[in-house]
């Protein structure tokens, strides 16, 4: 036992040593301290917003313990974001060491870390003895360590893997963190009344800078996403109102001091616009007015071009629609709320496995949402979003391969999942209770959101299917028979309770056992794509529903994304690339430089505008509306994962009535890239093996490796090469 335990800290030593050392804390905590600064930041004229929802804190004293041998001496250095004591194998030592000798050995270091207004933070660097995330750390406050002993049903302090994330140098303080910026200048400005008029040319966000500002006097700053908006000085969203004296800026809407260094001045909060009215009175002055763009430095990994260039201008504008709304979290809009919630998430992670392939901003933004213990309500208290927080991590796993954070993550979900399972009522099955948020989509239409909804019981279904599937990865087999029991009861109840057979449909709800006659797209676009419908279902709902005029048509880019998913997966791009072109090109003929919050093809000018009973209400840059990623990537180039993290993927590439088209999908270590015309299909697969599959009314000649028939009209090649492969159908 002894040797056993040796050679498991030996391998962890080893760990440590070919990792960099990087700035460690409590898992979530920095997420949820980072999430707080930038949710305090929400814009709206004439009101503040810090969330609806329950705002956590982190722990201000955090144990941060590491065991490790050692075969000769080392000296390793202590950074902290607080003040700290530090135990060497249980002996407390003197002071704040900011360095220490350790001898060779097996030993154990405690480093305790008190800070209540920043996340309590480590850095330690030294030849092998490195802060990461093989570190573990433990909560110190009781009434925490009790919450979460009652929720384990355990006693004493527990230990966790720390989180982190790419602070990597002792300078670089996690609490000092920002997005990057740089300069952009206006492609035009004129007079416009009593002030200067400034056009940015497209949707932007950062921080206005007045250059060569001087004078005494007040200036109000009005931003628009539209000329309506930034001219409409009484009801744009957005504006700042400064008063400039002796060098020394007001901000007369805070009262916030800034005495100017240098002649130019850059604002103190950043805002969304395309364009910028500034109106100045009394003798202020300024020669030239500029902006510092504020965003994540990403990379563009994934691409499409076909032939159409309108859907390549669909494309372009989904991805600075997804770059403009990932920054220190993927947020829902960069004009009103900038806030993280659950069902925008969803969307932009899965986008972004398709564009940048970032795991970093999915990991926070997870975090951020699920909160602290105990659980009190659902995530941004909204049922449906609770259920899009657990689908998400399973999406995150397939997509990545990363099961260190499943596990890190899976006693939040077992606790998230015990709420649930307590507000059940007597059928199983969830209601909208006291407190809760039923929401499902914005609706034009009368939607119904009493009793039993169809939509919520689909998704609570798949989110204990999720559980198992989580279960699984952590080794919990207790969990994975629990779950897979419950997720087997509840689906076999939702055909008897909400299939109508007259109507070939799902209906929308059951009020006191009785089920509604009303038939709304949302349970029976999501029942398809979760396979819980057979195949003559699929083509009843088909018909019945998505061809149906008389069914509510979704007016959301958020619902549509799942709308359109739906369709593809029964075979029907050709019909959603005609959906795309109308509805996210008619986005683009309206002038959109972004994609909106809510688009209705009906409406005109202003009206579209307008949400919230506001003029201006309405986001015109919206994460939820870069969906064409993901569908592009998914299911036209056809490459998604079929085990975690791309160790075997599939590729079914459908031009949906494209002359051609051609793009790559990142995956974790590399990329997918693939053509396709109406005769060729090429495929450059740089990690992983998987199979194409191929649509053909004869049998299709490949360059590597052998045609395989799966019925007719149907084939596949397995692909396990980094060679393109060259296929004539």
């Amino acid at each position: 036992m002894k040797n056993k335990w040796l050679l498991s800290l030996c391998a962890m030593t080893f760990m440590v040593c070919a990792q960099a050392q990087t700035w460690i804390w409590y898992p979530g905590d920095y997420e949820i301290w980072l999430g707080n600064q930038m949710n305090n930041r929400r814009t709206e004229r004439g009101a503040f917003y810090p969330p609806v929802w329950r705002t956590y804190t982190h722990y201000d004293v955090v144990d941060f313990r590491h065991r490790f041998e050692l075969e000769k001496p080392e000296e390793i250095s202590i950074s902290t974001e607080g003040r700290y004591a530090v135990k060497l194998d249980n002996v407390l030592l003197p002071d704040m060491p900011k360095t220490l000798k350790l001898s060779p050995g097996i030993h154990t270091l405690n480093i305790k870390v008190y800070n209540p207004l920043t996340p309590p933070a480590l850095y330690v660097k030294g030849e092998t003895v490195k802060t990461d995330s093989t570190w573990t750390v433990s909560c110190l406050d009781k009434v925490s360590v009790k919450e979460i002993n009652q929720h384990k049903k355990t006693w004493g302090i527990i230990y966790v893997n720390a989180g982190s994330w790419n602070f990597n140098d002792a300078s670089q303080l996690p609490s000092r963190f920002t997005l990057a910026r740089k300069p952009q200048e206006p492609l035009s400005k004129k007079t416009v009344g009593e002030g200067m008029l400034y056009d940015f040319g497209k949707e932007t966000f950062g921080f206005v800078v007045f250059k060569e500002l001087a004078g005494t006097g007040n200036m109000g700053i009005y931003y628009g996403e539209t000329l309506e908006e930034a001219l409409d000085t009484l009801h744009c969203e957005t504006y700042d109102r400064i008063h400039v004296r002796n060098h020394k800026v007001t901000d007369a809407i805070t009262g916030e001091n800034t005495e100017m260094v240098g002649a130019d001045y850059t604002m103190k909060h950043s805002k969304a616009f395309r364009y910028v009215y500034v109106v100045p009175d009394g003798e202020v002055q300024y020669k030239d007015l500029e902006m510092e763009y504020e965003y994540s430095p990403l990379n563009y990994r994934g691409s499409f071009r076909c032939n159409d260039e309108e859907l390549n201008r669909i494309w372009d504008v989904a991805a600075y629609t997804l770059h403009l709304t990932t920054r220190e979290f993927f947020i829902d809009g960069i004009k009103r709320d900038r806030w993280a919630w659950s069902g925008d998430a969803i969307q932009s992670y899965l986008m972004n496995y398709y564009l940048f392939f970032d795991k970093e901003t999915v990991k926070r933004t997870i975090w951020l949402l699920r909160g602290k213990e105990p659980v009190t309500c659902h995530i941004n208290t909204i049922l449906d979003y609770t259920f899009f927080w657990f689908l998400s991590i399973y999406d995150y796993y397939m997509y990545t391969g990363d099961s260190d954070f499943v596990t890190q993550i899976y006693p939040r979900m077992q606790s998230l999942m015990d709420y649930v399972l307590e507000r059940r009522n007597a059928n199983g099955m969830v209601e909208g209770l006291h407190g809760d948020w039923v929401f499902i989509d914005w609706s034009d239409g009368e939607l119904d959101k009493k009793g039993e909804v169809s939509f919520e019981q689909v998704l609570f279904c798949r989110s204990l299917e999720t559980m198992a599937q989580c279960a699984r990865i952590v080794g919990n087999e207790t969990d994975l028979d629990k779950f897979t029991t419950l997720s087997s009861d509840l689906k076999s109840k939702l055909l008897p309770a909400f299939w109508n057979e007259e109507k070939k449909a799902l209906v929308n709800n059951r009020f006191h056992g009785v089920p509604s006659e009303s038939i709304t797209r949302y349970a029976n676009m999501f029942a398809i794509f979760y396979n819980y419908l057979n195949e003559q279902q699929k083509r009843e709902v088909k018909t019945s529903v998505f061809l149906n005029d008389s069914v509510t048509k979704i007016i959301t880019p958020y619902m549509r994304f799942y709308e359109m998913e739906a369709l593809c997966t029964i075979g029907e791009q050709e019909n959603v690339l005609k959906d795309i072109k109308a509805y996210w090109g008619g986005m683009l003929r309206e002038g959109a430089t972004s994609f909106w919050e809510k688009y209705n093809p009906q409406e005109q000018g202003a009206q579209h505008y307008a949400m919230y009973n506001r003029p201006y209400g309405k986001s015109l840059c919206h994460a939820w509306g870069a969906s064409p990623i993901y569908l592009l990537g998914k299911y036209y180039l056809g490459v998604q994962p079929v085990k975690e993290g791309y160790k075997e993927f599939s590729i079914t590439p459908v031009l949906g009535g494209l002359r051609w088209m051609e793009g790559s999908v990142p995956t974790p270590q590399g990329d997918i890239y693939v053509y396709m015309d109406k005769k060729t299909i090429k495929v450059k697969a740089t990690e992983g093996k998987g199979y194409v599959y191929v649509t053909s009314k004869k049998q299709p000649k490949t360059s590597v490796g052998t045609v395989e028939k799966l019925s007719d009209g149907n084939y596949r090649i397995y692909i396990d090469t980094q060679e393109e492969v060259v296929i004539k159908y």
